[in-house]
């Protein structure tokens, strides 16, 4: 009886071994990129320039901002689906595909993606500056240039793709919990500000061009997709899974959006008067004190930080495909983009200013970008015969209309 079921134990132990390990290990490592990907975008569209942008527009519409905010995740949802789901289908990154569809065209996506980083990352390294004054006093220049090393040392002293999957879920959740303890302490008028959310009383052009440019504007459409690629998770067959990334990205941005306004439209409602060149940290400190003071130091040096770690990456990733040279020297390629944005920051000065008009710049980068992709998409044999959904395709050029006509109104009221 022992040796008619000793070798049928054995051998069917030995099969299933095997078989489970590897999909147990697959499984697991898609978790970690695939969840990577999404608080990468998330991240990356809940920097400082959007503390900075919420803070400022909130004091000029008070409740009213949350109907931009809705504005923002509408379009959100309409560029970064189509964005993710064609360049994951295709399997070649923005540029690539801009280039099967007219040569050429991958290079001037290039120059205006890299453009849009440059000065959003500008703009960061700003927030470094800004958040490390708040803690340690130092002055925005010298916050930045710690800040520049330690962004360096993070891609120096690890594998790139896992060191972005990490640190973007830690410092991501880390401030959306920070932030959400500041809504609670300033007292907002939740009732008032859900009904002008969805009815508003005044609508600003200027503002959502901004907050849009800065939250799925430039690169940042591109961020969590390109991440995808880097990891090998593309094809039709992972569709589900991308969708699953990138709706994950547009809750958790989506979530520390509405939290910040929360606490921003409370303080000001109870009165407070906020500072002008650094109105957000105003915010924190009317709602707790000294304690929220630092606290704001904590969010905004992380949201900054993890943002030059994303523009960074994202941007070299759009030129690194054109030649093996890029590719090969891709952590000094990111390195010289980070520190070339410091020094202009530091040769510049103007935080504020800059968080503010990185947004706008990115907000016309967005229309040209995205209708790239999404003519792509109408290409059989790019698309490798995938049949992007009507109701897609249509979401993603009313953001093009609405962000193209939008662009434009915002660059007549600059001219007046």
């Amino acid at each position: 009886m022992p040796k008619r079921f000793t070798k049928p134990y054995n051998s069917i132990r030995l099969k299933q071994g095997p078989s489970k390990q590897p999909s147990i290990k697959k499984f697991w490592q898609w978790g970690g990129a695939g969840v990577g990907a999404a608080f990468l975008m998330a991240n990356s569209s809940i920097g400082p320039g959007f503390l900075t942008q919420t803070t400022v527009f909130t004091q000029q519409l008070l409740t009213n901002f949350g109907f931009v905010i809705l504005v923002s995740v509408l379009l959100d949802i309409g560029a970064q689906l189509n964005t993710w789901r064609i360049l994951s289908v295709s399997e070649l990154r923005a540029q690539d595909l801009s280039n099967q569809l007219f040569p050429g065209l991958g290079y001037l996506l290039t120059v205006l993606v890299v453009i849009g980083g440059f000065a959003f990352n500008i703009g960061n390294i700003a927030g470094c500056g800004l958040g490390l004054n708040v803690l340690t006093g130092l002055s925005f220049q010298q916050g930045a240039i710690i800040s520049c090393i330690a962004a360096l040392l993070l891609f120096w002293m690890k594998e790139i793709g896992k060191m972005l999957d990490g640190f973007t879920k830690f410092l991501g959740t880390f401030k959306i919990l920070l932030t959400l303890f500041i809504a609670f302490s300033s007292h907002p008028p939740f009732l008032q500000a859900v009904h002008h959310t969805f009815i508003p009383e005044k609508i600003s052009a200027a503002s959502i061009i901004t907050i849009v440019g800065g939250t799925v504007g430039g690169y940042i459409t591109f961020s969590g997709a390109h991440r995808l690629l880097d990891a090998g998770i593309k094809g039709q067959h992972n569709l589900r899974q991308v969708n699953k990334s990138a709706v994950n990205g547009i809750v958790i941005s989506t979530i520390m959006r509405f939290v910040l306004f929360l606490a921003v439209v409370g303080t000001l409602t109870h009165g407070a008067i906020l500072d002008h060149d650094n109105p957000a940290a105003s915010v924190f400190r009317f709602a707790a004190g000294e304690v929220g003071y630092h606290i704001f130091g904590i969010v905004l040096w992380s949201a900054a930080i993890s943002s030059v770690v994303g523009a960074a990456y994202t941007s070299v990733s759009f030129f690194k495909t054109f030649h093996p040279l890029f590719a090969r020297y891709e952590r000094t390629c990111i390195s010289v983009f980070i520190i070339l944005s410091t020094c202009i920051f530091i040769f510049i000065g103007k935080p504020r200013q800059l968080l503010v008009a990185a947004g706008t710049i990115n907000g016309f980068i967005l229309p040209v970008a995205l209708s790239f992709v999404l003519i792509a998409a109408t290409k059989k044999g790019l698309m490798k015969g995938y049949d992007h959904p009507l109701w897609m395709q249509l979401a993603g050029w009313i953001v093009v209309a609405v962000m193209g006509w939008m662009s434009l109104l915002a660059m007549m009221d600059a001219m007046h």
